[in-house]
């Protein structure tokens, strides 16, 4: 999925005529079940674009929800569609793989939808599917991984991974400065390390650490689960007998770390989360763990790109934009979430 640390509260989106704060477009990472909330979630306001016009067939992939933040994926792309009197909202079962997702992806272009939202397993294996659909006059909204060839979407929205590294360090690196750490021991447990988000996340971190003088002492790559993160983050600390921070790039493994943190009683450091799940909000509200920030990458996402599939399926441009089409790509700002404001964000998580 992003750039240094913005304060982008006043930094506003239209979708469909529908003014969206890049502050509200945040995530959360721990329930499956919990229905996306008004905040996450943006039906259309007063415009033109609102209006219901002409019937837009959209289909719809994303990987199974087995995970916190792809199941607020899912749940934000149904709730926006069913926000639209002339959406229909076609979803087809991802599969286990990449492979699996390509082949239910092809019985969707037979069905011949306007525009297809895809969240794919792999951005590069799922390549060859957006160039078909394109190709076959269908265009493509890609979400969160990106596709390395432009000509396999028409418009690609996703998360800031690098800002996510970047808000990461810059909080942990001030944090230490003010407690006068000169030469910090600094843990990172990324998620599944084969994804190029993750890579991203990582050099964002790196980089913006090494612009402090400082670097990373261990990493332990975990696979976004709870289960992973606990294992991971037990392996750090067997690696690290002393610690001064660590960022968690995914605040669902978050789960697992702190299981492991308690499990190990090792509370000697800060750290900082990943997405900014409810859980993660609360705890980060109620200062009890070492869990002291989260920095966003947003779930809504998904009820952003419906609104701009649908758009796209009726030939229009977005409200406040002067162009008369969708833009190309889209990437939204990874934003802070600590003590301070923690209480303003939490009716956003999920």
């Amino acid at each position: 999925m992003r750039t240094p640390r913005h304060d982008l509260s006043r930094r506003r989106l239209l979708f469909g005529g529908a003014a969206v704060s890049a502050g509200v477009l945040l995530a959360g990472c721990t329930s499956n079940e919990q229905s996306p909330t008004e905040a996450q979630t943006k039906a259309a306001g007063s415009g033109a674009n609102t209006e219901p016009g002409k019937k837009v067939t959209i289909g719809f992939s994303a990987p199974a929800a087995d995970h916190g933040w792809i199941a607020a994926i899912t749940n934000n792309a149904k709730a926006q569609a069913g926000a639209y009197q002339d959406v229909e909202l076609k979803s087809v079962e991802a599969g286990a793989d990449a492979a699996a997702q390509r082949a239910a992806l092809s019985t969707l272009i037979s069905q011949k939808p306007d525009v297809i939202v895809l969240l794919p397993h792999d951005g590069k294996e799922l390549n060859a599917f957006g160039l078909e659909a394109m190709k076959a006059g269908i265009p493509v909204v890609n979400l969160d991984r990106a596709f390395p060839d432009a000509r396999a979407y028409r418009c690609q929205i996703k998360g800031d991974n690098y800002g996510m590294g970047v808000a990461a360090a810059t909080y942990i690196a001030e944090q230490l400065k003010t407690k006068g750490v000169s030469n910090p021991v600094i843990g990172e447990i990324p998620g599944i390390e084969s994804l190029e988000l993750t890579q991203e996340r990582s050099k964002g971190f790196a980089d913006t650490l090494a612009s402090y003088g400082f670097k990373v002492a261990n990493r332990r790559p975990a696979e976004f689960t709870v289960d992973s993160g606990q294992q991971a983050a037990t392996g750090l600390f067997q690696a690290l007998p002393k610690i001064d921070a660590v960022w968690n790039h995914d605040d669902d493994q978050g789960i697992g770390v702190l299981a492991a943190v308690n499990q190990a009683n090792r509370k000697e450091f800060i750290m900082v989360g990943g997405a900014g799940s409810k859980k993660a909000m609360e705890d980060i509200a109620a200062d009890n763990t070492v869990l002291k920030a989260t920095v966003t990458y947003s779930p809504s996402m998904a009820s952003s790109a419906i609104s701009l599939a649908r758009l796209i399926g009726q030939g229009k441009g977005m409200s406040d934009l002067v162009e008369l089409q969708v833009p190309k790509e889209i990437v939204l700002a990874s934003e802070t979430i600590t003590k301070e404001n923690a209480s303003d964000y939490l009716k956003l998580g999920f």
